[in-house]
């Protein structure tokens, strides 16, 4: 996401990182030295469901079976937003501790997904080189993620500058694919997969987005020739991107979305978005308009897969944690979209764990969250 952690497909271009504080888009400040991870947090069981997790009788139905393109099993999922996709680690809130995993894994979980800002940590010329150290710890996350017994969506995030000059980025896009490709490509293609771009946006469209995708994906093809690989489509891969979507030639390929609507719930009092664009509280959600607007969505996701007989899934979804938005209404949110999509076979990934539009305060998850997020029947 961008902005506090999100990505919404909604005006994002004034959001600053996908759905939080500083992780979704627009004007970063320069990087500086991440503190110390915070203390180990302590694992605490899932709380009891509460009454107030309902799902607006949505049902979940069996996974989506792609005849075209790659599956993979998603399931439950949570993504780790404003960590590693911050500046540097730190800056958006306290950095991933190993047993974060453990704890996610524990509440019902099957996969991460893991934003990682690469551009920060790479050379500005050729060769592009990134930074040895930081490639380390991402590797060690992913391992420990996996070592948890999660899945991994390892993306490239926040990469600010394809989207206002994507023809000069290209190759250095491609190139740092190239190396995190090859970092990789040890990791069984069953449980890790690459995201090329998240939220593509600005001048990063349908004009163009082809071309500078298609690159990137051969280098990714040089050592990880049938990893499933996940594409959104333009302005921050909304709903609405799946009418245009073009995809490279590629046998193994998975579309995502990203849906932050309606944009004045899920963005009240989002402090990071430009001024006189941030909604303020007191808007409701769960009224007649907002199924009818979820329903036209799910008819769109519905109509693109049973046209391309691809699978899609919800990269990001959520609700910003203001104190001012009570939690029943954020845990009505989480629980009436991920059933929504769950009931036309899609499965999501709901933004975010701990430190933006969170899921989890301290040592404890939120109450009725876990239990009101759901997936589909199936996995497959």
């Amino acid at each position: 996401m961008r902005a506090r952690g999100m990505a919404a497909g909604i005006a994002m271009a004034a959001l600053c990182a996908c759905g939080g504080g500083g992780s979704a888009g627009g004007t970063v400040t320069p990087p500086v030295s991440a503190p110390a991870p915070a203390p180990t947090p302590t694992p605490t069981p899932a709380p009891t469901p509460t009454p107030t997790a309902t799902s607006a009788g949505y049902t979940p139905a069996a996974a989506f079976r792609p005849t075209t393109g790659a599956a993979i099993p998603i399931g439950k999922c949570v993504n780790m937003g404003n960590h590693l996709e911050a500046p540097n680690e730190g800056d958006w809130g306290r950095a991933i501790v190993d047993a974060d995993f453990t704890i996610i894994k524990s509440a019902g979980f099957d996969t991460i997904r893991l934003p990682v800002r690469w551009s920060n940590h790479a050379l500005a010329a050729a060769p592009y080189t990134i930074d040895a150290t930081f490639l380390a710890h991402v590797r060690h996350v992913v391992d420990t993620a996996r070592g948890a017994g999660l899945n991994v969506l390892l993306n490239l995030h926040h990469y600010e500058e394809m989207a206002t000059a994507p023809a000069a980025h290209a190759e250095r896009f491609a190139m740092l694919w190239k190396q995190i490709a090859a970092a990789f490509a040890d990791e069984p293609e069953a449980s890790v997969w690459f995201e090329l771009m998240n939220e593509p946006n600005g001048a990063l469209n349908d004009s163009n987005l082809l071309a500078i995708l298609t690159p990137a994906l051969a280098q990714v093809r040089a050592t990880n020739p049938t990893r499933p690989v996940i594409i959104g489509g333009q302005n921050w891969s909304g709903v609405s991107s799946l009418a245009t979507l073009q995809l490279p030639d590629d046998p193994r390929l998975v579309v995502t979305i990203h849906t932050y609507d309606p944009f004045d719930f899920t963005h009240q009092n989002a402090t990071w978005l430009a001024p006189g664009r941030v909604p303020p509280l007191g808007r409701t959600f769960g009224g007649a308009d907002d199924l009818r607007a979820l329903d036209a969505n799910l008819a769109t996701v519905r109509g693109y897969m049973q046209r391309t007989g691809r699978q899609v899934f919800v990269g990001e979804y959520g609700a910003n944690d203001d104190p001012g938005i009570p939690l029943a209404q954020r845990v009505l949110y989480y629980g009436t979209v991920s059933s929504a999509y769950a009931s036309i076979g899609v499965q999501s990934c709901a933004w975010a764990y701990a430190n933006t539009f969170r899921l989890r305060d301290g040592a404890a998850w939120l109450p009725g969250m876990v239990e009101a997020i759901r997936t589909t029947a199936t996995l497959q």
